[in-house]
């Protein structure tokens, strides 16, 4: 483990959670009070209320009680603003991985599968493989990327053109191939100059996360803010 002092601070009023409710003196369970919490909330409150529970979910998963006091919960200076922070916890257990910068934060656990690995229970290799050729080619990535730039709204290939500086009949050729990976949606509209084609993201289509991993991927010298890796078991 390699905590830093100089960010986060987890403590049982950060969470909004009373002593008698986190020792099981409330009838209610832990998971019934959050939930309800959140429930009550606008929806940018509460998805900033649920990454603070997510970052004090991985201090706990730590296992060192002492950790959650060297964490100081009092958001970033101007200093820590300027690089990126990551926290990773590789366990025999699961794994919990997060990034705590400024922007943007996200936080991914996965809990280790009861029988065999991950592998077996994803979908075959040439699957997979179709996926990753497709945002590794840059054209490609160019137009997935214009897409999650717009609203959920339909788009004309014309449009896709115009500002990924591609010829049409390439963006409808890219398009398909789009479509096929369930990234986006066609649907045919009639014109006055006939039909034509028109494109909607499809936004649970989960490139947004795989971006952001991927991102991770491509830095260079990237260290946790904190982590513990003392996985024994294989990934896959």
């Amino acid at each position: 483990m390699c905590p830093t002092r100089s960010l986060f601070r987890l403590s049982r009023s950060s969470l909004g959670i009373s002593i008698d409710n986190l020792y099981g003196n409330e009838e209610q369970n832990l998971s019934v009070i959050l939930a309800q919490k959140l429930c009550h909330m606008s929806k940018d409150e509460a998805y900033r209320h649920a990454f603070e529970l997510c970052r004090a979910i991985q201090v706990g998963l730590l296992g060192e009680p002492s950790a959650v006091e060297l964490f100081v919960n009092r958001g970033f200076t101007e200093s820590d603003k300027s690089s990126d922070h990551f926290a990773k916890l590789i366990h025999d257990s699961g794994i919990a991985l997060s990034r705590l910068s400024p922007q943007p934060q996200h936080f991914f656990m996965m809990v280790q599968p009861e029988e065999g690995g991950v592998l077996p229970k994803l979908e075959s290799l040439d699957s997979l493989q179709k996926v990753f050729a497709l945002f590794a080619d840059r054209n490609a990535l160019k137009i997935i990327c214009y897409l999650y730039s717009l609203p959920v709204m339909p788009v004309a290939a014309s449009l896709i053109s115009k500002h990924t500086h591609l010829p049409e009949n390439k963006v409808e050729e890219y398009m398909k191939k789009i479509c096929e990976r369930h990234l986006a949606t066609c649907a045919e509209i009639a014109t006055a100059d006939g039909k034509m084609n028109s494109y909607t993201v499809r936004p649970e289509a989960f490139a947004v996360p795989l971006l952001c991993f991927a991102d991770e991927i491509a830095k260079k010298d990237v260290q946790p803010f904190f982590g513990a890796h003392d996985r024994k078991k294989p990934f896959f």
